[in-house]
């Protein structure tokens, strides 16, 4: 059904089947036949992006046997050519969100042993800035097309006789090439890279330490390259598992740098800063090792699914396409990191270690949406480009509807509860080593101070996924450039109004809101575009979930009360687990009580781990 076309009759089985129907072919019972938006077992709505089934043989127009007729001159029932199907949205979602959660964990503790190991000080902040560096001058040259629009155009590709196999090997020649180029040139502008984003001026940075470790970090943008190319590949033919589990040895590979840097003597030398100095070297190969691993790990599940690569030149009519919903891509990636460049200045500015707290209250931010929404996200992306290929508006909705309801019963209550438990998580989690109690409390009030932000954060990624997966890139560069005007004069009334030591809290907070203005301005944006999005479902959520939440705070803060003096660390330990279960439990419990539908499909997840012990 084309875009803005008026919707099937309800009773019309074209109008309720995910699948689509074969000629001859009596709908099935087994798919839902109400609204697509309505409340249906997981499992049986958020499914299955199927391949296009092809049309039956034509029926002879004459009684006698003949092609699709049987020896007594009837059409006999046609069966639909067997076809293996897709995973589950639910399915795929549920074990990706499994590798995201002990790929945040096991990246988690490497960030700890970092904090242990050099402190939250200007080691720790060069080696954040620089460690930066290659995702920025990765998104720049190709990560945010390849994480926005690759998935859909790969999807659409499919449908070709090859199954998209030569545009597949078009589009990784193309961007192979232009990675290796833009690698090269990275490294050799290593300290134009240093002097954009350290404010050297306040004394408080180390311009050489940073290009130090710059210089070592930046190759990983080919491999960072690599594993986003072979990434997209696979997860447009619904293979999800690789790509997730990767980044848990990238991991492991961190942690075994960190432990050799752990026990070789000596320090990182800050003045003068040695490139050979064993310490740095270790740590700056180390990392990037962890990178060229991640990437290397794909390669053999693609061979498995039959694909070759081979060089590939030349530019098609698809490519083209793709280079013109890439140049809205570059221009929403250059405007952010306009935003990321003037939040690094500030942050350095400030005290030393701004950059690390940041960093890692910003990670610790990310841990519930990388479990739940990127999960979501990267299992329903094939669908709703499937949707949108097909013009099917109300599909397209449907999904975007439920996505966004499923992220707020499970992101709000972790939202709230955060802003009660931030300060003892980044004690129990931070303090020891190196580093000291009050630098720990300080990134735990910079993650509560900004958990508000969760809930906005995760509906501003599923937003863009639908404008991307309907092939409209500009619109997301538009809506990034209001949110970067609106952060960037509240960045430098941070740095203007706070103390030094404060500024990064403003920073965390300031970071929060910018979502919170894009996430509306995308829900209106979509409405413009798509019509009615079923918003009163949406807000009915948010607001039970509000309630829920509110209730969950209120809790966790007396039981907070309760809890003696035991030492900073054991405290804040004791605090997080009590705090954060009671807060959580009366949450989720009570959007149970109030059988928010919603809450379903984690609760039968969870009733079935239980019932598998």
């Amino acid at each position: 059904m084309p875009f803005g076309a008026p919707p099937l009759p309800p009773n019309d089985p074209d109008a309720t089947m995910f699948i689509p129907r074969i000629g001859g072919v009596p709908a099935s019972s087994k798919w839902p036949v109400a609204d697509p938006d309505s409340m249906r077992p997981y499992d049986t709505l958020a499914t299955r992006m199927l391949p296009r089934l092809p049309s039956p043989p034509p029926a002879a127009s004459t009684f006698g046997e003949g092609p699709g007729l049987d020896a007594t001159g009837y059409l006999p029932k046609v069966e639909p050519p067997a076809k293996p199907a897709a995973p589950s949205l639910a399915k795929s979602s549920s074990r990706i969100a499994i590798a995201s959660l002990i790929s945040r964990i096991t990246g988690f503790f490497w960030k700890i042993m970092l904090v242990w190991a050099v402190g939250t000080g200007i080691v720790n902040d060069s080696f954040n800035i620089a460690n930066t560096l290659p995702n920025i001058v990765f998104e720049l040259l190709l990560g945010g097309v390849l994480s926005s629009v690759v998935v859909p155009l790969l999807v659409r590709s499919q449908d070709d006789p090859d199954g998209g196999e030569a545009y597949t090997q078009r589009m990784l020649t193309v961007a192979f090439v232009l990675l290796l180029v833009g690698t090269v040139i990275a490294v050799i502008a290593a300290p134009l890279f240093t002097s954009l984003y350290l404010d050297s001026g306040s004394g408080k940075a180390s311009p050489e330490l940073t290009t130090a470790f710059a210089r070592l970090l930046l190759p990983e943008i080919l491999f960072y390259g690599v594993f986003a190319l072979l990434s997209a590949v696979l997860n447009a033919k619904q293979i999800f598992g690789p790509a997730a589990w990767a980044p848990v040895v990238n991991n492991l590979v961190v942690i075994a740098t960190l432990a050799v840097f752990m026990v070789l003597p000596g320090q990182i030398s800050l003045d003068p800063v040695r490139l050979g100095e064993p310490k740095l070297l270790v740590l700056g190969i180390g990392v990037t090792m962890g990178i060229v691993v991640q990437a290397l790990m794909l390669v053999p599940p693609l061979l498995r699914t039959g694909f070759r690569f081979k060089w590939r030149w030349g530019i098609d009519r698809r490519m083209r396409e793709f280079g013109g919903l890439a140049l809205w891509i570059l221009g929403y990636v250059a405007v952010s990191q306009i935003g990321f460049t003037i939040n690094t200045r500030v942050l350095t500015s400030g005290d030393a270690g701004g950059v690390t707290i940041y960093s890692n209250a910003w990670l610790l931010f990310q841990l519930p949406y990388g479990v739940i929404g990127v999960s979501l996200l990267t299992a329903i992306m094939p669908r709703l480009s499937r949707n949108a290929a097909d013009g099917d508006t109300r599909k397209v909705v449907a999904d975007l509807s439920y996505a966004s309801r499923i992220s707020t019963v499970m992101l709000v209550p972790i939202a709230a509860v955060l802003s009660v438990i931030g300060s003892p998580v980044g004690v129990a989690l931070f303090s020891g080593g190196e580093n000291s109690a009050a630098q720990a409390q300080r990134l735990g009030e910079a993650l509560a101070i900004s958990a508000f932000g969760l809930l906005p954060y995760a509906l501003v990624m599923l937003q863009l996924r639908v404008f991307y997966a309907m092939k409209d890139a500009r619109t997301p560069t538009l809506i990034m450039i209001v949110m970067t005007l609106v952060k960037i004069p509240l960045l430098y009334l941070c740095q203007a109004l706070l103390s030094d030591e404060n500024i990064v809290l403003g920073a965390m907070m300031v970071n929060s809101l910018t979502f919170v203005v894009g996430a509306i301005m995308g829900q209106v944006w979509l409405w413009v575009s798509l019509g009615n999005l079923r918003s009163k479902r949406v807000l009915g959520v948010i607001l039970f979930t509000v309630v829920a939440s509110v209730l969950g705070v209120v809790a966790a803060v007396l039981v907070g009360t309760v809890v003696p003096d035991f030492g900073p660390r054991l405290t804040a330990w004791i605090k997080l687990v009590l705090q954060g279960i009671v807060g959580l439990g009366v949450s989720f419990g009570v959007l149970a009580a109030l059988k928010v539908e919603e809450l379903a499909p984690a609760t039968k997840r969870f009733t079935r781990l239980v019932k598998r012990r």
